[in-house]
């Protein structure tokens, strides 16, 4: 055995020597083991790969490795961000393997399956089926496996062969099976917006962007060279809709470059085209994943997964008995390929419905195929009659089925509308951090959205919300069983939802959202079971929470917050204007998901046009419980969406609570305060204390812990009080602990030679972390040891100190338990 007894590590490295000299195998791809990339040349902007691996010291089975290597890929979406290699391969100490990368695509292109499953989990339903797809492939000998000692020769005569640059003479990328769906990726971005033609309009004709992708990429000189292409290239402008008229003659509609074809010219520069001809039918035949992402996320394409599946139908059971399924007629009317619907046993009660008519073909396939056990599903328990094309946002419920129809008008308690809807929406942070554009068309361009406009207010931007307003208001006393975000239930911007929404919320139960495919994001979904025969204002509800793996974790309960005030109209009692700024508190949202944005900084400059108030010694201390309020209790996905609100009063009598939330200000990396934009007011030591060679400018600090700054009163919104000094501060046993270790930290600092005597805490995390030269943004850790030992320990009475905060941010009613 050539390898034995080496580590992973070790073993890698030596492949990469011995086999792969003449590449770069340094590379490090997300959670891939292995790559091997053209070395570049200086001259080549882009990178080509040749091999993704996954690599194990021990011997191992290829079948394994393989399908640990699949779900590691699809999970991360790697190909759409990178250019596919021509292999997929794994190797251990005795062997290698390699798969041409077009044997995956059927895999990799599915959406209806659980792609969140943990890539080495062998016991996974997902990872048994993934290996049996891959012994098909195996069986078939589309694989090349060597031995490392017995096959050596062949297998460096194999890479010599077959490890070679994707390029012509002229440095073109070839196009192939493996890569054609990452190049029309491109291609939407660069040649498709320079085609002047009204893309919902084609679209309704059955034509797509993908369509006019394959008739330049099977083009020479700019002329498409199949017959049978729904659009053709023709130099410098694209026909399509061809047909014979009445005169017998070819008749056809013109499309041409609103950049006279600038773009296109550039875009086509970079790639070889046409493919091999041998590659052609195989690009034709899988036309379907021409599709882009964002219309598979807007047509609702979102794989449920299959523990979620059997708890919402445990939940249905509890709440409309376990005879609901022979009692109630079913219909999911946002199926998609019909996985939410798995599990149900009588078929004459159910109803499938989705936008994509390539999603009613696949459920029909899954129909003809029930007792089958493939990558394509366990079939359908579902009538072909009950299966149909439906926009449930814009068509009438006459092109329903009549049956369906008939329920609806007659007997709608007896219907439950069981469904996954799409989350996607118009806005996201980026948009709301002023880094990003509003998504347009993805949840305005329907009638749902006009006719239902005014009753849903800013929840209009929400796909599910309309799902859920239409279903409410037009079929009346039925029983919803929905996924979704929280935000119906609590988020400020559902207000107006809720108002017209008063269905009574009967059940709940939250799970984390990278469960789900598609859905970005840290944040829990729901499962609610309405019914809307019963009218009730939401107020609040305990839920069941489950882990990703549907372990329960804990019961949390949610909260309406429509008749509460929240915290960032605390602040406003707070503003108060003084001679000495010291620094600018900025502001961001009530809840969780806003976090990252409180932060203290030196100006209106550094708060980057967000809301803030300007901080001095006369509003300090509510400055700093506001600060330690928002950020001692961590962020997490179930957290994300509670709201902050405004306190009682008996926080203004607990000296304790604010002296301790002073400290963790102080200490805390929100606080951004730099003595590179002015004079440092918060230092919170004397020179003597942690051995400073030079005075410091400012005593602000100490002076005001120390009861010798004159304050005025912060109780009444702008109105100047009666002058007095403040209040010695006598700090807690956990806030002593960390003043000592941030003590500790600041001798550290002045140890140094030539260091800032002004530095602040942010200044001193700057000298010993440094700045990433590709970002700007300070790193993450220190190669200093001691310094790191020292940040540890500060960190750890930080945890203590927030552990204290904690309880009174409840009792004073910050936040709801």
């Amino acid at each position: 055995m050539k390898y034995k007894n080496l580590r992973e590590e070790e073993l890698k490295n030596r492949v990469a020597q011995e086999f792969f000299s003449d590449f770069d195998c340094a590379g490090i791809l997300k959670d891939v083991d292995f790559s091997v990339q053209i070395k570049s040349s200086g001259q080549i902007s882009f990178l080509q790969y040749l091999l993704w691996a996954e690599a194990k010291k021990d011997v191992s089975d290829i079948t394994i490795m393989l399908a640990q290597l699949v779900i590691t890929i699809r999970k991360a979406r790697t190909f759409n961000e990178i250019l596919p290699p021509p292999f997929l391969g794994c190797f251990d100490c005795e062997k290698i393997a390699f798969v041409h990368y077009h044997e995956f695509l059927e895999i990799f292109h599915k959406n209806d399956f659980n792609w969140n499953v943990t890539p080495s989990n062998r016991e996974t339903r997902e990872f048994k089926i993934i290996c049996d797809t891959l012994k098909e492939i195996i069986d078939n000998k589309n694989i090349f496996i060597f031995d490392f000692e017995k096959d050596e020769k062949e297998l460096k005569k194999f890479i010599k062969e077959n490890f070679v640059a994707g390029r012509t003479e002229t440095s073109k990328f070839r196009i192939d099976e493996n890569n054609f769906t990452h190049v029309y990726y491109k291609w939407l971005e660069t040649v498709k917006p320079s085609i002047d033609v009204n893309w919902e309009i084609v679209k309704k004709h059955g034509i797509i962007d993908g369509d006019f992708y394959l008739a330049d990429l099977l083009s020479r000189e700019n002329k498409s060279l199949k017959e049978k292409l729904l659009v053709v290239l023709e130099t410098n402008k694209y026909r399509m809709d061809r047909r014979i008229n009445e005169m017998g003659l070819i008749s056809s509609m013109e499309v041409n470059f609103c950049d006279n074809q600038k773009k296109h010219a550039q875009f086509w520069a970079i790639y070889e085209r046409p493919p091999k001809e041998e590659y052609w039918d195989i690009i034709i035949d899988r036309h379907d994943l021409l599709v882009p992402q964002d219309i598979r996320e807007r047509r609702g394409s979102f794989y449920t997964p299959k523990i979620w599946v059997e708890k919402s139908q445990e939940y249905i059971a509890d709440v409309f008995g376990k005879d609901w399924q022979e009692n109630y007629y079913i219909w999911d009317c946002a199926a998609g390929t019909g996985n939410l619907l798995a599990g149900l046993k009588n078929k004459y009660n159910i109803y499938a419905s989705t936008i994509d008519k390539s999603d009613v073909d696949i459920m029909h396939e899954r129909i003809d195929t029930m007792n089958e056990n493939s990558i394509k599903g366990d079939g359908a328990n579902l009538l072909h009659e009950h299966v149909f094309q439906f926009d449930f946002l814009n068509d009438d419920f006459e092109k329903l089925p009549r049956k369906l129809q008939e329920i609806i008008e007659k007997t709608p308690e007896k219907l439950i509308i069981y469904i996954n809807p799409p989350y996607k929406e118009a806005t996201n942070m980026k948009t709301i951090g002023g880094t990003g554009t509003h998504v347009s068309g993805i949840a305005t361009e329907n009638k749902t959205y006009i006719k239902y406009n005014n009753l849903l207010g800013k929840a209009s931007n929400e796909v599910y919300a309309q799902f859920l307003i239409r279903i409410y208001k037009e079929i009346p006393h039925c029983k919803i069983a929905n996924f979704a975000k929280l935000k119906p239930l609590c988020a400020p911007n559902f207000v107006k939802f809720r108002e017209s929404f008063t269905a009574k919320l009967e059940k709940l139960f939250v799970c984390h959202s990278s469960t789900f495919d598609n859905v970005k994001g840290n944040f829990p979904i729901g499962f609610h079971v309405w019914d809307t025969d019963k009218k009730e204002e939401f107020k609040k509800i305990k839920s069941d929470i489950y882990g990703k793996n549907g372990n329960f974790i804990r019961k949390k309960r949610f909260f309406n917050y429509d008749n509460h005030k929240f915290i960032n109209s605390w602040t406003k009692t707070f503003i108060s204007k003084s001679k000495l700024e010291i620094g600018i508190l900025n502001l961001r949202g009530n809840d969780f998901q806003h976090q990252n944005m409180i932060f203290i900084a030196d100006s209106r400059k550094s708060s980057d046009a967000l809301t803030h108030i300007d901080v001095n010694q006369n509003n300090l201390i509510p400055v700093c419980v506001y600060l330690a309020v928002r950020h001692c209790i961590e962020a997490t996905w179930l957290n994300d969406r509670d709201q902050f609100l405004y306190p009682n009063k008996k926080w203004e009598k607990d000296k304790e609570f604010q002296n301790d939330c002073l400290t963790f200000t102080l200490f805390h990396d929100s606080n951004n305060i730099s003595s590179k934009c002015g004079v440092n007011h918060w230092i919170p030591f004397f020179e003597e204390e942690v051995n400073a060679c030079e005075k410091f400018e400012s005593h602000f600090l100490l002076s005001f812990m120390n009861g010798k700054i004159i304050q005025n009163g912060y109780s009444n919104l702008l109105e100047q009080q009666e002058d007095k000094m403040c209040d010695k501060r006598e700090f807690s046993p956990e806030a002593k602990a960390v003043f000592d270790a941030g003590r500790e930290l600041w001798k550290y600092y002045h140890s140094k030679p030539k260091v800032n005597v002004n530095a602040s805490f942010y200044d001193i995390r700057e000298y010993f972390q440094g700045r990433s030269d590709k970002t700007g943004n300070m790193k993450s850790r220190s190669e200093d040891e001691k310094y790191t030992e020292l940040l540890l320990n500060l960190r750890e009475k930080m945890k203590i100190l927030a552990k204290k905060i904690e309880p009174k941010i409840y009792e004073y009613e910050f936040l709801k338990e």
